[in-house]
């Protein structure tokens, strides 16, 4: 019997109309355009406006085009993943909203957590099912709606994070592409580093909680910078070592979009020139599990098959982790 290789065939996004520029988060909070250039490297970002709009909205755009763009029918979907770090509702998951709003009705669907790392390690999951051999379309949507969970009195996080999603489309190949290999890591103990503080059931929300912004991002920059450096680029590297790929074969870099200084240390690791790496924060910010599918979506067309492909993230919790994949279509 053939291996069956989980394959990448579609990829669409969505980010919202509204801008937030540096100019305009300068009016909200103590920062300027040179001081969010110069430390993170983003420029503006895209924020959902509008009542009862979520994450299931955005991720429903982008499904809603994936299908559409591959010509697929909700009844052929078998399986929907989302993965991000601000659902909809604690419960039910927002896999399953996106499921309902796309009228994806022959599928199971669920919610993946894993910080900054989701998407990555969405693919991972995505990829099993597919190997199975029992499922033929699987679908796997990273959405986060961050602003619902930003402090835009914090200096120290406002400027990173937007707003936006992307979602794949993964079928059985028996071609030599797809998902090859995956490194995958995580260390609780970097939680003390960035996390939300209340709203979970270690510590319901209450007035107190409420009144003490405890419900927004907590990071601490500097642990969260370093660990993010070394985790990208030591995996990154050990990725590339293990399949004997070099500056010259390896055709992209697909890093999470946290920090330019991240993203510009870890190719440099890696040795490679700046037109080899995907790099989009200076316009979205850091979408979390929006950043990888949204690089796929801008650089399709730049795509080819049997391109050699390195995605590397680093998370929340802490995750981090590097997927090597060879690219299965021209655009």
């Amino acid at each position: 019997m053939e291996k069956i290789n989980a394959a990448i065939t579609g990829i669409a996004g969505y980010v919202p109309d509204y801008v937030l520029t540096n100019d305009e988060l300068s009016r909200m909070v103590d920062t300027s355009d040179e001081w969010i250039m110069t430390r993170i490297g983003i420029k503006e970002r895209r924020i959902l406006k509008g009542d009862a709009k979520g994450t299931s909205d955005m991720g429903a755009e982008a499904v809603k085009s994936l299908l559409e763009k591959t010509e697929t029918s909700p009844d052929e979907i078998d399986l929907l993943i989302c993965t991000t770090v601000t659902p909809d509702m604690q419960f039910p998951a927002t896999a399953n909203i996106i499921s309902d709003k796309v009228g994806i009705k022959n599928a199971f669907s669920f919610d993946l957590n894993a910080g900054c790392s989701g998407f990555l390690f969405g693919m991972s999951t995505a990829s099993k099912f597919v190997q199975s051999g029992k499922y033929k379309k699987v679908v796997l949507v990273g959405a986060d709606k961050m602003s619902s969970i930003v402090d835009y009195e914090d200096r120290s996080v406002s400027p990173i994070f937007g707003d936006g999603s992307g979602a794949v489309l993964f079928e059985p190949t028996t071609e030599d592409v797809g998902i090859i290999d995956e490194i995958l890591h995580v260390d609780g103990a970097g939680r003390k580093h960035l996390h939300q503080k209340a709203g979970g059931s270690l510590k319901p929300p209450t007035h107190e909680t409420i009144d003490a912004r405890e419900h927004y991002i907590y990071q601490e920059g500097q642990p969260v910078f370093k660990a993010a450096v070394k985790g990208m680029a030591d995996v990154s590297v050990e990725m590339m070592e293990k399949h004997n790929l070099t500056s010259d074969s390896l055709t992209w870099l697909v890093p999470h979009q946290a920090n330019l200084r991240i993203i510009t240390a870890t190719a440099h690791r890696m040795n490679l020139p700046p037109e080899k790496v995907m790099i989009n924060i200076e316009k979205y910010g850091n979408t979390t599990d929006g950043t990888l599918p949204l690089l796929l979506w801008e650089w399709e067309k730049k795509l080819k098959k049997g391109n050699h492909l390195i995605f590397s993230t680093f998370g929340a919790g802490f995750t981090w982790g590097a997927i090597y994949l060879k690219w299965a279509y021209n655009s």
